[in-house]
């Protein structure tokens, strides 16, 4: 489909050379940080306590966000889990307070007012609450927890409720971390091999180097300015490297296409032409995904903002990539017309 059509060539290759200084010293740069600062790990790779709230009305994410912030320095989730009503919360660990503490003194935080929906009783409720998390685990008597399972039983479903308190150790993140790693890994392999089959050898290497380009500018972005890289993210990141392949496969088989039409033309011309003819469709397709990955990131709210910043970025330097560096890297290593069109076999004159 071609809304419009270009009938003058672009001279892509004619600045290539400028692009791919840009994006060598882009591409170290996040190496660098990527070798020597990290990720700043979400808590799903490193660990910390998961409270499922269960409100009787709709919860205002935004208001939780910020009694939480009053108490706890690191990084913490707060979204919506099933319904409007309950909220999951993650917490980083804080040092000198076990699992079971911290969840009762951020449970007491934000019990400290009645939430819309509640019966008038709960707020004397959650003070009891508050004043019970507050005792140290060796003074608490089983009179004060007694009374205090009465009043919640009492007021059963009346109330916000806390309904489970998790811990994830470090161990558990840190096998997440090693699964995900693999999971990139096999995608990255996967893509290797189908490419590889797909074209000739050169072009193949092209594409391959420019996807490995996308997946390190995307996480290394999250390296430079410390944007948390949460398992979202890294879902994204595997959506990115389909989406960049894609891409560039695209732009490949069109110039094979252009190889046999354009038979006196030179490489570069061929390649230009190629990648002109691709625009109409680069403009459809990446523009009307780009609106809902926009559209996530200006309105999906906290949970789904670094999920949709990566894929706009991961988006973004596909379709660069696809021209600038897979395109600029396949002339670079001689693509010839002898590389993708067989010539035609010479028939042999019957004998007799």
């Amino acid at each position: 489909m071609e809304f419009f059509r270009i009938s003058r060539t672009i001279p892509f290759m004619r600045y290539a050379l400028v692009f791919n200084v840009i994006s060598l010293i882009t591409f170290l740069t996040a190496v660098g940080f990527l070798s020597f600062r990290g990720l700043n790990l979400s808590i799903e790779f490193t660990g910390g306590t998961v409270l499922e709230l269960a409100y009787r009305a709709p919860a205002d994410l935004d208001a939780i966000r910020a009694v939480i912030a009053r108490s706890e320095t690191g990084e913490f989730q707060v979204q919506s889990f099933g319904s409007s009503q309950d909220v999951l919360i993650r917490l980083p660990t804080r040092a000198g307070l076990a699992s079971g503490q911290q969840a009762e003194a951020v449970f007491a935080a934000l019990t400290a007012t009645p939430a819309p929906g509640e019966a008038a009783d709960c707020a004397a409720l959650h003070g009891q609450y508050a004043a019970w998390a507050a005792v140290p685990l060796a003074a608490r008597t089983p009179e004060s927890s007694a009374a205090l399972i009465k009043s919640q039983q009492q007021l059963a479903g009346q109330c916000t409720e806390l309904r489970r308190v998790e811990y994830v150790g470090p161990q558990v993140g840190a096998e997440l971390a090693q699964d995900g790693g693999l999971a990139l890994l096999m995608v990255v392999l996967g893509i290797a091999a189908y490419l590889a089959v797909r074209f000739e050898k050169k072009f193949s290497a092209a594409a391959i180097i420019a996807n490995l380009h996308d997946v390190v500018l995307v996480i290394g972005m999250f390296s430079i300015f410390r944007w948390e890289f949460s398992l979202p993210v890294l879902a994204a990141v595997l959506a990115v490297l389909g989406y960049s392949v894609n891409e560039s496969v695209i732009i490949f088989d069109r110039v094979r296409e252009h190889f046999r039409t354009m038979r006196k033309a030179s490489v570069i011309e061929v390649i230009d032409s190629a990648i002109t003819a691709t625009i109409s469709r680069t403009i459809i397709t990446h523009g009307a995904t780009l609106t809902m990955t926009v559209t996530m990131l200006l309105f999906g709210g906290p949970a789904l903002h670094n999920f949709a910043l990566a894929l706009t970025l991961g988006i973004l330097f596909g379709v660069y990539s696809s021209v600038f560096v897979a395109a600029a890297l396949a002339k670079y290593f001689g693509v010839q017309r002898s590389d993708l069109v067989r010539p035609p076999k010479e028939e042999r004159p019957a004998i007799g």
